[in-house]
């Protein structure tokens, strides 16, 4: 009885691994026999695999991951679907299994004083912030709390912080396609392609955006254009990731830094500070 509720359990798990190559093969536009080569395995072994007539090793999981570029957390779900333990940790960023990259994540944010930081997590979602940033945003908000908690959500919701943004065009799209090429790079992140379709439901997004442009770079620079009661004032923003993260939750976390684009945004960011210094009123870094 043991034995065949044993293989019965093998049956099911072995298509889902199968499902799941193919899934990213397609995604990746390789052939079986591209994978093949590329993970060093037989073309028929991988097609055995595929159809569910064999199970892979966990050696040979790893390769296949690793040929298909996977993230940490596809690659916890390929183990997974093959009965294996996962490879990688995801530990929440409160916990003290990542207390120092938590403290470096703060330092960076306020080292970035007096200009907005914000760290952000794969579904755009704001998970920390620096004191600039609720400056900044209380500023130019005419102290109006922001709707969501969702960067997407905010820049692309006209009852957000839309109207501020005078580039619209120019960020939003940008955005959408960061989002696109996210996409493509975890075709099985139903939330992702989930935020997209709500993203693109707000007023006046063009219709073409739902389609990812393969021929358009993202430009590696976002430059940002507000109004302000001062008059426009401009950003640019840098991303930092985390190189040969361990950990799922590191891996999928991006610093999004503003720098003035001008002296009189770089002014008002100080005066901004000094202000808030003035008052008495200050926290700390929070999620």
């Amino acid at each position: 009885m043991l034995k065949n509720a044993a293989s019965s359990i093998s049956e099911l798990s072995q298509p889902a691994v199968g499902g799941l190559l193919r899934e990213w093969r397609a995604a990746r536009r390789m052939s079986q026999l591209d994978l093949a080569l590329e993970a060093g395995i037989s073309a028929r072994h991988l097609s055995y695999i595929e159809t569910g007539k064999s199970g892979p090793s966990r050696e040979t999981v790893h390769r296949l991951a690793n040929a298909l570029r996977m993230p940490l957390r596809e690659r916890n779900r390929l183990m997974r679907a093959a009965g294996f333990v996962p490879e990688f940790s995801e530990s929440p960023l409160p916990t003290p299994a990542l207390e120092r990259m938590r403290e470096a994540i703060e330092l960076i944010l306020r080292h970035q004083e007096p200009y907005p930081a914000f760290v952000v997590n794969r579904h755009w979602e704001i998970v920390l912030a620096n004191e600039a940033a609720k400056r900044m945003n209380a500023f130019l908000m005419g102290g109006k709390a922001l709707r969501h908690a969702n960067m997407l959500h905010q820049v692309f919701d006209p009852d957000d912080f839309r109207p501020v943004i005078v580039n619209w065009s120019d960020v939003a799209g940008r955005f959408v396609r960061l989002l696109h090429e996210e996409i493509a790079a975890a075709p099985s992140d139903a939330v992702s392609r989930r935020l997209l379709d709500e993203i693109l439901t707000y007023p006046d997004v063009p219709g073409g955006w739902r389609y990812r442009d393969v021929e358009e770079e993202v430009p590696p620079i976002l430059n940002l254009v507000f109004r302000s009661p001062i008059g426009e004032i401009r950003f640019f923003e840098t991303i930092t990731t985390f190189a040969g993260a361990q950990d799922v939750t590191l891996d999928e976390l991006r610093i999004e830094c503003s720098f003035p684009g001008d002296e009189k945004t770089a002014a008002l960011c100080a005066r901004l500070r000094d202000e808030d210094a003035a008052s008495g009123i200050h926290s700390s870094v929070a999620v």
